[in-house]
Formats: structure tokens, sequence, C-alpha cells
């Protein structure tokens, strides 16, 4: 058990045998009343985000949630295995807990996994990845209609939109949080 001070940004609280991880936390002391703690959490299973205020001080289940190295490997049908980088386990996650992250993650990729229970939460990849452009149409300097980009296809296969003069075969660089171009990166 811990009490509400013990709150930070990636804590994972057992709220009525739901796991939800704590996104954005925020202690206020108004001038009048008690101080409470404001915080945005989301589902771990479902996803869903929610904002719930807690009272200064109340006691709360926080679950014990073990993040490691795993390095992706391949895609078994619907399955994804990782193996970790500390004692070489594979494990297998399944796709609606690896989520979009398919998108940003290739082969050998080390990610960082969630672990409670022996069962895998969540994957957190790093805020941006550097992946190649395999696809885009050929940019004309003069179009401006489409606000001066174009769709491209990574290497992962997910198509983001990217400015008019980047090519096929450029590494760019993708944040993963939303898909957004970065911009290009020098060999």
């Amino acid at each position: 058990m811990a009490t509400t001070n013990d709150i930070k940004n990636g804590t994972v609280l057992k709220l009525e045998g739901q796991l939800w991880n704590i996104i954005e936390f925020q202690h206020v002391k108004p001038g009048k009343g008690g101080a409470f703690v404001r915080t945005k959490m989301r589902n771990v299973m479902s996803g869903k985000v929610v904002d719930k205020t807690f009272n200064a001080g109340l006691k709360i289940e926080t679950a014990t949630v073990d993040r490691r190295d795993f390095q992706y490997l391949y895609q078994d049908g619907a399955d994804y295995v990782f193996m970790d980088t500390q004692d070489y386990d594979q494990i297998t996650v399944p796709a609606e807990t690896v989520g979009d992250a398919v998108n940003f993650m290739l082969e050998n990729q080390n990610v960082n996994i969630a672990i409670h229970e022996g069962a895998p939460l969540y994957i957190e990849l790093p805020a941006s990845v550097i992946l190649q452009i395999t696809y885009t149409e050929p940019g004309l300097q003069g179009d401006r209609s489409s606000a001066g980009t174009k769709p491209a296809t990574l290497e992962t296969g997910y198509e983001i939109q990217v400015p008019l003069f980047v090519e096929n075969n450029t590494r760019v660089k993708v944040d993963t949080r939303d898909g957004s171009y970065q911009g290009r990166v020098s060999e």
C-alpha cells in the first residue's frame, strides 16, 4: 500500500480490480479546504483514459510492474515474439497487447515491456525511431494544394505524411506517439 503522495508518472495503480497507468498527475493545495491529487490515468488493458481526483494522503494500492528490456525477434501468426536481453528467455505477446507499437517495430529492435505477475501489460517504444521510406510518389515542387505533404509508406508498412521533397529509400525520424514525421536522417 502507498499513499497519493507516492504517485508519479508511470506508476501503476490497482483500482477496483483493474490496473491503471498514471500518465499525468498534479498535487493541488487550494487556499481553502484539503489538498488533493488530480491524475490522468490509462487503463492498461483497454487503453481508456480517465481523469480521477484523490484526496491527499489517501491509501492506494500500487501494482508491482517489472519493466525490462526485450528485443523484438519476429511475428508468429497473430502474436509477436520477444527475447529478454538479460537472460535470453523468449516470451510471446499477443497483438492486442502490442497495439500500435507494431507500426514502428523492426526485427532486432529493443523495446521496453511492462510485466505484471508474468503477463505482459504494454510495450513502451522510444519517443522516436528511425525508419526507411519504401514508397512515396515523387513530389512536384510547385504543388502546394495538399499543404506541402504527401503519403509515404515506411518499411514496417505503416503510412505517414511527409514533405514533398522526401524521396524513396530516405531514412526519416518518426514520432512513435502520433506517427508524425520529424525529419530526415543523414546516413
